[in-house]
């Protein structure tokens, strides 16, 4: 291995394959009644109980990870001689990216034979991670950490990330979403669609009546934004809403199929944030999608 790959559990990627990439990942804390919990298992995270949970509004609050926590994880692989890639949550919606870039120039200067990458992805969930699996391909290919970095920043750019939530609450009480202006109007069962601009935040770009509508909407943007699906992993990722994760895989592949489809439940933290029956499509298109 020619360096270490880190995400942080944001990226929301399933264990098992956590586990066969050789990935570290820095779990994020989330708080229930003053309890704190991480969620460092996909396969043991009971996610129907947790969005119940919070459908009956009990209120789940989350926070940062500071620098010389990201310098101490970070750490152990620079003394092992590796040369470390971080791969973050978005900028636009954390300061995650910022307290790592902190942690990371504390090690530099103990560490200055070592290489220390750091990505904004402009995402969460398989926004990040579907950066994760590209890292990784890369990784095995050969492809020298640099130039890994430089591709990924890129591909970044390219990865469209739309969603449809069912209540808008959640974004609004934890300062989410970009545009706040757009919260009017939710009743007569209007959906709105929500996407990450070019910064990495959260902005509502459309409104549907109905959730059927809604799901069709994001299946259409798929459709008309998507570059060479064929070739590549589509990220599907919902809180709690299963039956409307599969309608919308089953969309994507009347439209133009893709190489394959990774269909995963929010994780706690992320999924406080955008709140129960969420659903989220992550797919790369071209150069200016994130404006589109």
């Amino acid at each position: 291995m020619s360096f270490q790959i880190i995400t942080d559990s944001a990226a929301n990627i399933p264990t098992p394959m956590i586990k066969e990439m050789g990935v570290a990942v820095i779990p994020f804390y989330y708080y229930i009644d003053g309890q704190e919990y991480t969620c460092t298992d996909t396969e043991t995270f009971d996610g129907h109980a947790y969005y119940d949970m919070i459908r009956r509004r009990t209120k789940v609050n989350t926070s940062q990870i500071n620098p010389q926590t990201y310098a101490e994880f970070m750490e152990q692989f620079l003394k092992q001689g590796l040369d470390v890639l971080y791969i973050s949550m978005s900028s636009g919606i954390s300061s995650s990216f910022n307290s790592a870039q902190m942690g990371a120039e504390m090690l530099r200067e103990q560490y200055p034979e070592r290489q220390i990458c750091l990505v904004d992805t402009l995402g969460a969930s398989l926004g990040e991670g579907l950066a994760v699996f590209k890292a990784v391909e890369w990784r095995e290919q050969g492809i020298v950490l640099s130039e890994v970095e430089r591709r990924l920043n890129l591909y970044c750019k390219r990865m469209y990330q739309i969603f449809s939530v069912d209540d808008l609450m959640h974004l609004k009480r934890t300062g989410r979403l970009s545009n706040a202006a757009a919260i009017v109007g939710m009743v007569l069962q209007i959906k709105p669609l929500l996407k990450g601009n070019e910064k990495g935040q959260i902005v509502c770009i459309q409104k549907e009546r109905g959730r059927k509508r809604a799901i069709q909407a994001l299946a259409k943007r798929y459709a008309d934004l998507a570059v060479n699906p064929r070739n590549e992993i589509i990220g599907i990722a919902h809180a709690d809403c299963e039956e409307d994760a599969k309608y919308l895989a089953e969309l994507l592949r009347q439209y133009a199929p893709p190489r394959d489809i990774l269909t995963v439940m929010y994780e706690p933290v992320t999924g406080s944030h955008v709140g129960p029956d969420t659903l989220a499509l992550f797919f790369p298109g071209g150069d200016d999608v994130r404006s589109k």
